[in-house]
């Protein structure tokens, strides 16, 4: 008996896997290699397809089905929803701090002062906004503060489902590093294939390039700078730390992306040494 993708031929008759695409996608998938080269000759003397343009047509419709269920499950993957989210955080800080910008220079036009009382920015720069005796102006305070709120709901979503999805990397750094490492990469499993190296820079692209044209040094570090390990350990020792905090990372990551479950002896091991490197604040 030879075994094609379009169904078992014995005898000079062929027995089809079934009648829709599906059928003869999950035969592919399940046979893999051990299926014969595919064989339009065969398939028309075996009753399959009535001529070589019914069997091209075939196999377009079990390629495209097939097609369509590796982006179903590439789109099923459980970093895929987190990586829009952090997409969607960095989306709403840049709507925020422009709408904020605007409303500032909306006030200064009406309180020429205002820019420089109101220096400091947080929650008294949006106060101030709100009782402007414009009406316009106050509306758009309001809906700036309304974005804030949201924009906090949306990190502590990231964090927790950080947790979820990087349960190792997000133990070393935190969700919101984490998960804005992983976006960075572009996934988990791109994240899992980056040596240290790599992750130690992720998101320092235009010191990167700096570097490269002769402009300005290596960077150290780049998203990871965020995390206090980094950030708050002395300058002289900051770069180690990021180096070794990247290696931990790089390793972290491949555990999160084949077994997706902490490993306490890990992690317990990785804290000794980033202390050891100096970054225990």
């Amino acid at each position: 008996m030879e075994r094609y993708w379009f169904g078992d031929v014995e005898g000079g008759t062929c027995t089809p896997p079934g009648k829709d695409p599906a059928a003869y996608v999950r035969r592919i998938e399940e046979m893999g290699p051990s299926l014969r080269r595919p064989d339009p000759e065969t398939a028309r003397i075996c009753g399959v397809a009535a001529d070589r343009a019914a069997y091209l047509s075939l196999l377009r419709e079990v390629c495209m089905e097939r097609a369509r269920r590796a982006v179903a499950g590439a789109l099923a993957g459980p970093d895929v929803e987190l990586l829009q989210m952090v997409r969607t955080l960095d989306e709403a800080d840049h709507v925020i701090n422009l709408l904020l910008e605007r409303a500032v220079e909306w006030q200064s036009v009406i309180d020429p002062g205002f820019t420089r009382k109101y220096r400091r920015g947080g929650k008294a720069l949006t106060g101030r906004i709100r009782r402007s005796p414009s009406p316009g102006l106050r509306g758009v305070g309001a809906e700036i503060e309304a974005l804030g709120e949201m924009r906090s709901r949306l990190a502590r979503e990231v964090s927790r489902r950080a947790d979820a999805v990087l349960p190792n990397t997000s133990a070393l750094v935190g969700g919101l590093v984490a998960a804005r490492l992983m976006a960075e990469a572009g996934g988990l499993s791109s994240l899992a294939r980056m040596p240290a190296g790599a992750i130690q820079v992720l998101g320092a692209r235009t010191a990167i390039f700096s570097h490269i044209r002769g402009a300005a040094p290596s960077p150290k570090h780049g998203i990871i700078f965020q995390h206090r390990r980094v950030h708050n350990a002395p300058k002289e020792v900051r770069g180690r730390v990021a180096r070794v905090l990247a290696a931990k990372l790089a390793i972290a990551a491949r555990i999160d992306h084949f077994r997706g479950e902490p490993d306490a002896g890990f992690l317990e091991g990785a804290q000794r040494r980033i202390d050891a490197a100096g970054g225990n604040p």
